[in-house]
C-alpha cells in the first residue's frame, strides 16, 4: 500500500517534471485559437491539455466577437486542470488587469487614454476603456456644449482619468482634459515650426466686422480686413465665409501670448509699387465702380488699385448732390488721370474730362454778342434761367429782363416761354453764362428827354393798377406812373376797380428822371389841359349850358 503509493507519487512527480514550469495559476500564456463555439474558446498552449476560455470573453458590446480562428493571443492560467483535464484560462480577466495597470498609471503620469462611449446615462456616459466601465461627466464631455450632446455616443475617444480606485470598482474620466491637452500639444508644436513669411493653409472659423479667425490645425491666427485684400474692402465677408480653406502669409506671431498675425494681401506684389509706371497724367483708364461716397466715386482700375473721381470731376453741367445720381455700384467707366501719388496710395480721375468741356466750346461757338433763342425752364425772384443748350442753362438777371423796372420777373415771363436774349458773357471757370433780353433793344430812357419832354403828351397802356397809382407803359422798356392823385379832378381813394390792366390812357408828362429811370404822368392835367382847349374853342357855344369844366372833365375821365 505504502509502496504502491510511493510508486505514485514518483510518477506523478516524473509528469509534472516533464510539463513546461511556466504553467502555474496567475501566470500569463501566449497560443492560438484553436476553435471558437458559442460557449467556449479552445486555444492550443503548447501544453498536453488545450486551454479553455469562455466565448464571452471574447464578446464586444454588440455581440461580435474582437477574434477569429487562429489568432495569436494571451490569456491568464486560472486553473492548471478542470474536471474536463483542461486549462482553464481568462482573457477577460488578463484585459482587466493589464486594463486597471495602464489606468492606475495614466492617472499618475496624466497619460491620455482612449475609451469607448457606451451610453448616455444620468450625469453623463457610460465609458469601456479596455474592458472597464468608467463614467465620463457631461461637465467633462465637451469643450463646448454641441447642439447634439450625444453625438459621442458609439465613438472611441481620447480621455484623461480623473479619479481611480479599483477596491472600489470606480474611475471616473475627463476628454475635455484630454482635448485641452491635444490642443496645448498642437500649439506647442505649431509655434516651434512657425516663421515669420511663412506659407500656410488654413480655415475660415469666424469672421468679425474688422477681420477673420483662421484655424491653422488647432491654433487660430488672425486675419485683419486691413490685410485681405491690396484693395479697400468694406466687410471681411465679401469675400470669405465660414469654412473656407485659404492660403495666409505669416506676418507675426507671439508664443507666449498665443498671438498670430496672417495676411493675404502679401502673397501678392503690392501693385501700388508699380502704379507710377504704368498710370500719367492725361491717360485714359477703364475701372468698375466699387463704392459710391458724398464727395466721389471709387473706380478700381486694377485689383488693388483704386482711383477716386471727385464729385466736382463727374460732370461738367450737372450739378450733383451725390455720384449715385449719375453712377451707380459695378459700372464700368472711363476716366482720365489728374494726379498720380503712389506714396500716399491716391490715384485721382476725372470723368468729365473724357469729353471736350462744353463750356469751352460754347466759348467759341456763342462769343459775346450772339443772340440766341431759348425756353425758359425757372423763374425765379432773382431771374430766369433758359436752356441754351442739352446741358447748360443761362442766366438772364431781373435787371436784364426789361430796360424798365420790374417787381418779380413772373410779372412778365413764365415757364416755357421762348425768348430771344444776346450773350452778354461766358465764364467757363465758374461755369456761367450771363445773357440779356433788354440788351436786344435801345435804352428808351436814353432819348426820353427828347421824345418825352416835360409837358409832352404820351400815350400808353396800363401795365399795372396799385392803391396809389397806374403804372403806363409808353413803349417797350420805358414806363410811367400816373399817381392817384393825377388820375382825375374829384380824388379817388384807389384807382383799383376803376381801371383795367391793358386799357389804354393819355397823360401829361409831369417829371423826368432818366438817370433814376422815373416819370410821373398825370391823366388830371392831360384832361384839364386838352378841356380847356376845348372850352376856349367852343365857349361861345357852352354859354347857357351851366356845365362847368371839372364836371365835364370828370365825366370824360369816368367815361360817362
Amino acid at each position: 500500500m505504502v509502496e504502491g503509493q510511493e510508486t505514485e507519487t514518483f510518477e506523478e512527480l516524473l509528469k509534472s517534471e516533464a510539463e513546461p514550469r511556466f504553467l502555474r495559476r496567475g501566470s500569463i500564456i501566449e497560443g492560438t485559437i484553436l476553435t471558437i463555439n458559442p460557449d467556449w474558446t479552445f486555444v492550443d498552449i503548447g501544453y498536453k491539455s488545450e486551454g479553455l476560455i469562455p466565448t464571452a470573453e471574447f464578446r464586444r458590446a454588440d455581440g461580435s466577437l474582437r477574434v477569429k480562428e487562429g489568432d495569436r493571443i494571451e490569456a491568464l492560467v486560472e486553473r492548471i486542470r478542470g474536471e474536463d483535464g483542461l486549462v482553464r484560462l481568462s482573457f477577460a480577466k488578463l484585459l482587466e488587469n493589464r486594463a486597471w495597470e495602464r489606468i492606475l498609471k495614466a492617472q499618475k503620469e496624466g497619460e491620455v487614454l482612449e475609451a469607448y462611449v457606451i451610453e448616455s446615462i444620468k450625469g453623463g456616459f457610460a465609458v469601456e476603456i479596455e474592458g472597464v466601465r468608467a463614467f465620463l461627466p457631461f461637465s467633462h464631455a465637451y469643450l463646448e456644449r454641441p447642439a447634439d450632446p450625444n453625438e459621442i455616443v458609439g465613438q472611441n475617444i481620447k480621455v484623461e482619468v480623473i479619479s481611480a480606485s479599483r477596491k472600489r470598482n470606480n474611475v471616473v474620466v475627463s476628454r475635455k482634459n484630454a482635448l485641452q491637452k491635444e490642443i496645448e500639444a498642437r500649439k506647442r508644436a505649431l509655434f516651434e515650426s512657425l516663421a515669420e513669411g511663412q506659407v500656410r493653409e488654413g480655415t475660415v472659423t469666424r469672421i468679425l466686422d474688422y477681420g477673420a479667425f483662421i484655424d491653422l490645425g488647432g491654433v487660430e491666427g488672425f486675419l485683419h480686413v486691413s490685410d485681405l485684400s491690396w484693395g479697400k474692402v468694406k466687410h471681411p465677408g465679401d469675400l470669405l465665409r465660414p469654412g473656407d480653406r485659404v492660403r495666409v502669409k505669416v506676418l507675426s506671431f507671439d508664443p507666449q501670448k498665443e498671438k498670430i498675425k496672417l495676411g493675404i494681401k502679401q502673397l501678392t506684389p503690392d501693385p501700388w509699387q508699380q502704379v507710377k509706371e504704368k498710370y500719367h497724367e492725361g491717360d485714359r483708364v477703364r475701372g468698375r465702380v466699387v463704392s459710391l461716397t458724398s464727395f466721389g466715386a471709387f473706380v478700381e482700375v486694377e485689383p488693388g488699385v483704386e482711383g477716386l473721381i471727385h464729385i466736382s470731376e463727374l460732370s461738367w453741367t450737372k450739378r450733383l448732390r451725390h455720384p449715385r445720381e449719375l453712377l451707380s455700384v459695378g459700372d464700368q467707366v472711363e476716366a482720365v488721370v489728374l494726379k498720380v501719388d503712389p506714396e500716399n496710395r491716391r490715384l485721382s480721375l476725372s470723368l468729365r474730362r473724357v469729353e471736350p468741356n462744353p463750356w469751352e466750346v460754347l466759348v467759341e461757338n456763342m462769343p459775346p454778342g450772339t443772340v440766341i433763342e431759348a425756353p425758359i425752364k425757372t423763374v425765379t425772384d432773382f431771374g430766369i434761367f433758359v436752356e441754351v443748350t442739352e446741358d447748360i442753362d443761362g442766366f438772364i438777371h431781373i435787371s436784364d429782363l426789361s430796360w424798365g423796372k420790374l417787381a418779380h420777373p413772373s410779372d412778365k415771363f413764365k415757364v416755357g416761354d421762348v425768348v430771344r436774349a444776346v450773350v452778354l458773357k461766358i465764364d467757363p471757370e465758374k461755369e456761367r453764362l450771363n445773357l440779356g433780353i433788354k440788351q436786344l433793344y435801345p435804352n428808351p430812357w436814353e432819348t426820353a428827354p427828347e421824345k418825352y419832354p416835360v409837358g409832352a403828351v404820351v400815350a400808353g397802356k396800363i401795365s399795372k393798377v396799385a392803391d396809389f397809382g397806374l403804372f403806363v407803359e409808353i413803349e417797350e422798356g420805358l414806363e410811367g406812373l400816373v399817381h392817384v392823385s393825377e388820375i382825375g379832378p374829384e380824388k379817388l381813394k384807389s384807382p383799383v376797380g376803376h381801371f383795367e390792366v391793358g386799357q389804354e390812357v393819355k397823360a401829361k408828362v409831369i417829371r423826368l428822371e432818366p438817370e433814376k429811370r422815373r416819370m410821373s404822368l398825370s391823366i388830371r392835367r392831360y384832361l384839364e389841359e386838352k378841356e380847356r382847349q376845348e372850352y376856349l374853342e367852343n365857349v361861345e357855344n357852352r354859354k347857357g349850358t351851366g356845365v362847368t369844366l371839372g364836371a365835364f372833365l370828370n365825366k370824360e375821365l369816368m367815361g360817362k
